[in-house]
């Protein structure tokens, strides 16, 4: 669907009342449009960056776009590849009138010029490599040629002339037909030479392998796509790597993933679940033949080991061992019959191959989940200085020699070998106010960073009762009971009430029996408080210890409502000032208080929310990791709780429907046996926290929405700005204050350079552009309302600068308004003293939508298994429990477990800091 823009920044309100439904998306799509920019900003010191972005020449030729349909149809798309290669080998110099046509791998051929027919039927033929040896049979299938019919029909001409008018600003929508088609030439020759993965390309000559572990190595490559910018078309060009499976012997690959030695140690039933997950749909070949390297995909692993599989090999049921058959058909000898059989090929016959006679076929990318010592390891590869990336990529575009690339003639495209050189602005870091009883009442930060020296938070929460239980069995008590006192002090001079003596003596507790101990320590608390409230939980825990943390945050915020941080034993051992002073902080805004504020805030000097009491929203949705095919998606919603500080974020979480980025518990209703229809949700139960909290309702909204990808803003503006507006009416029946929304982007390859790497007063120590650094000219969007935003000083690596893309605004911004609060609030986040990569508000909302993950209880976790009623998976609820619909966005009903309500107190705070 079209992306639309907004003809100007104001005005254009969506109405919103209460109806008795829940929330669904509006269908009209006349009425939104996206802002246009209000202006490029001015603010700021000026000065050049370089961008990893390509001036692409706009092609002066006729475009066409044939449909094609392949018969037998084919769901790989190497395989249609594998054929639209072979048909424009055969017949490129006669029946195709010398064109070079790019396809696209599923319906569409894109050629520069016309074909000399408009619908013609060709024949194609493939060598077939891929069916399965069928163990149930005395014969192998011989290999078969494949033949297919394709017919390729004119469908339609792809017209560049409404690209250049929207590149020139003189058009509102993208063709998206015609950057596609643009996309798909400069990707063809790359798809022919390398590994393709989504928008990236692999491959074992564009860099040194290096082994993750556990039977995986890391491919580098790059990533490569065609955007319109404000100089024109710009191909974006960044470095990337990825795991794939090490091309092993699969007896080899058994043994790291198992780590250990299985050709003459026995494996148990848990091996056996391991080696199923980790070989199922890998691709492998036989090596047992010398002339034959046949292909087959792993389905499945044999029950029984080698030697005892035996199967029918004529209609009288005469049966033959696997080791006898391959010694008879082969010559193979099977020397590990202990260990089980590859299943492959069709799950519904005995497909068997011995793992000694397979070799993982190379190229196979890894889609599942990373262990942390993997991640780690691919970290290390990835990680690279600004100027080394700078340096491959110009390398990479260079490799890839557009000029000479066929594609590319062929349809006149002309990629630039140089980086884009992009003006920018250094927006100054804010004052920040701190308590007046400190030496240093205010302060400015120093490239993106500063200190609690000589400084007291600026409201300092107070802790009476606090206790603490301690996990790791290789912490004393007396130990134990130094740190909490050093921590206690440290919060004391960082300007904390915080009394030095716990309620209860340290609790020492084993991890398998979290939830008792717990329950004893707080039990134990409330005795002796007689009433009172337990402020506060510090727990020690072991450097590893899986589930212990995610078990104790459910229990401690979902059950028991206790407010908890965790120390890590190396952490009380190794006693460090700025550790304790970072903990100092966290303790703080989860008690309450407030570590800092910005001083433009309480002189009222912030443009658009100083005025009128804003609130200011943070939104994410988290999904599951590749392969937990079922588990939910979490959403999390935070709301400033303070006005004019804007502070404070108060944070609800819910479960919804497996990979749904709208957030369905927005806005709510359902229906009550006494009350009848009842309205909820995520925002109007933050919006009444806000009135509660400052006396005042918001009279403008600021919702900063994190995760969002560009093919999804029209969809999640319309659903979720809607239930904002329902939110907002079902409170009072004309309360409908201007809302202001902006979508937050990490998940991009806009990488940005200094202009000059030896000039030290354009970088910071990690040789990075300074935090402050905007864009918003030539590399952003033709027209709408977006900029690039380093905010943050680089620690190591490349850092990536946030986009902000403004999708409604009702409030007016400037371009210097809107960049500039989004630079100072970056300054405001509460758990360090350093300004961050993305806007406190969505940095917080994906913290809490994180930290939800633990809320799931095993069988939801670790399976994805979900019920099979309906509910809304609510962690802010209403206490009511039962079960409620939910929408999954379409209209469809879908079933997902609720996850268990946060308890009052511990909502109120940031608990998820």
């Amino acid at each position: 669907m079209p992306r639309r823009r907004r003809a100007n920044g104001g005005g254009g309100s969506v109405k919103g009342e209460s109806p008795p439904a829940p929330a669904t998306p509006p269908q009209s799509t006349k009425a939104l449009r996206f802002p246009l920019r209000p202006g490029l900003g001015q603010a700021g010191i000026k000065c050049l960056v370089k961008a990893n972005h390509f001036l692409a020449e706009l092609p002066n030729k006729d475009l066409h776009q044939y449909d094609v349909c392949i018969t037998p149809e084919v769901t790989s798309r190497g395989v249609n590849r594998a054929i639209m290669g072979q048909l424009v080998k055969l017949y490129r110099d006669t029946e195709l009138g010398r064109r070079l046509p790019v396809y696209d791998g599923r319906k569409s051929l894109y050629t520069a010029g016309l074909l000399p027919f408009k619908s013609k039927e060709f024949t194609v033929t493939l060598a077939d490599e891929d069916d399965g040896i069928c163990a149930n049979s005395n014969k192998e299938r011989a290999s078969k040629d494949r033949k297919f019919k394709v017919v390729i029909k004119f469908a339609a001409r792809a017209d560049l002339h409404h690209l250049g008018q929207f590149l020139a600003g003189r058009q509102a929508d993208a063709p998206q037909e015609a950057l596609q088609v643009l996309d798909i030439v400069l990707r063809e020759l790359s798809t022919h030479r390398y590994c393709p993965v989504g928008r990236s390309f692999y491959s074992p000559g564009l860099g040194r392998r290096q082994p993750l572990g556990e039977g995986l190595e890391t491919w580098r490559g790059f990533y490569q796509s065609i955007r319109p910018t404000q100089m024109g078309l710009s191909l974006n060009i960044d470095m990337s790597s990825t795991a794939f499976i090490e091309p092993l012997p699969v007896i080899d690959f058994v043994a790291k993933i198992l780590n250990k030695d299985v050709v003459t140690r026995p494996l148990s039933d848990a091996d056996r679940i391991k080696i199923k997950k980790a070989l199922r749909g890998v691709k492998v070949e036989v090596t047992h033949r010398v002339n034959v390297r046949r292909k087959y995909r792993i389905s499945g692993l044999t029950s029984q080991p080698t030697r005892e599989l035996r199967f029918p090999v004529d209609e009288k049921s005469t049966m033959k061992s696997i080791v006898e058959y391959f010694q008879e058909m082969y010559g193979f000898k099977i020397q590990h019959t202990h260990l089980p059989c590859l299943q492959v090929g069709n799950t519904q016959k005995a497909n068997y191959l011995p793992m000694e006679a397979c070799k993982i076929v190379e190229g196979q990318r890894y889609s599942k989940r990373l262990n942390e010592k993997q991640i780690t390891n691919l970290l290390k590869v990835t990680c690279q200085r600004p100027q080394e990336r700078e340096m491959d990529i110009l390398q990479t575009v260079s490799h890839n020699d557009y000029d000479q690339d066929p594609y590319a003639k062929e349809f006149g495209i002309k990629i630039s070998d140089k980086l884009a050189s992009v003006e920018a602005r250094i927006l100054p870091a804010p004052w920040l106010k701190y308590h007046d009883t400190g030496k240093e009442k205010v302060c400015l930060p120093q490239v993106g960073q500063w200190n609690m020296m000589n400084k007291k938070m600026v409201n300092g929460g107070t802790v009476n009762h606090w206790a603490c239980i301690n996990f790791s069995r290789s912490v004393q008590e007396s130990v134990a009971r130094g740190f909490c006192h050093e921590l206690a002090q440290m919060c004391q001079i960082s300007g904390m009430v915080f009394n030095l003596e716990p309620v209860i003596p340290i609790y020492s507790a084993r991890p398998e029996q979290v939830d008792r101990a717990l329950k004893n320590v707080y039990k134990e608390a409330m005795n002796r408080l007689r009433g009172k409230e337990l402020e506060l939980l510090i727990v020690i825990l072991p450097d590893n210890n899986g589930s212990l943390y995610g078990d104790l945050k459910r229990i401690c915020e979902t059950d028991l409502g206790i407010i908890s941080q965790c120390c890590l034993t190396k952490h009380v051992f190794k006693i460090s000032r700025q550790y304790l002073a970072n903990v100092s902080l966290k303790i703080n805004v989860k008690v309450g208080g407030r570590n800092t504020v910005l001083l433009d805030a309480l002189s009222w000097r912030i443009p658009l929310v100083s005025d009128i009491p804003t609130i200011i929203f943070g939104a994410d949705v988290t999904h599951p990791e590749n392969g937990e095919e079922s588990s939910p998606s979490i959403a999390a919603v935070v709301a400033s709780q303070d006005w004019p500080e804007v502070t404070k974020y108060a944070g609800l979480v819910c479960a919804q429907a497996h990979r749904q980025e709208l957030i369905q518990d927005l806005f709510k209703t359902w229906q009550d046996p006494v009350r009848g229809t009842v309205t909820g949700g995520m925002i109007k139960e933050l919006l009444i926290s806000f009135r509660k909290a400052t006396g005042q309702k918001p009279a403008r909204i600021i919702f900063y929405r994190d995760g969002v990808s560009d093919c999804q803003f029209y969809q999640v503006l319309l659903y979720e700005l809607d239930a904002i507006r329902k939110a907002c009416a079902s409170l009072e029946p004309n309360y409908q204050p201007p809302v202001t929304f902006v979508v937050v982007q990490k998940r991009h390859h806009t990488r940005l350079f200094a202009n000059n790497h030896k000039n030290r007063n354009t970088i910071d120590r990690s040789g990075n552009i300074l935090p402050g650094t905007v864009v918003d000219t030539k590399i952003c969007h033709p027209n709408e309302f977006d900029f690039y935003l380093c905010s943050h000083a680089g620690i190591q690596g490349t850092s990536r600068p946030a986009h902000y893309h403004v999708l409604w605004d009702e409030n007016n911004f400037t371009a210097d308004g809107m960049q500039s609060l989004t630079n100072n609030l970056c300054y405001t986040y509460a758990r360090c003293t350093r300004s961050v990569s993305i806007v406190p508000p969505a940095y917080y909302a994906h913290l809490a939508a994180f930290r939800a993950r633990y809320y799931m209880e095993p069988d939801m976790s670790d399976n994805g298994s979900l019920s099979t009623g309906t509910g809304n998976g609510n962690a802010h609820g209403n206490g009511k429990g039962g079960s409620r619909n939910n929408s999954n966005g379409n209209g469809t009903r879908v079933g997902v477990r609720q996850l268990p309500a946060l308890k009052d107190n511990v909502k109120k705070v940031m608990f998820y800091c």
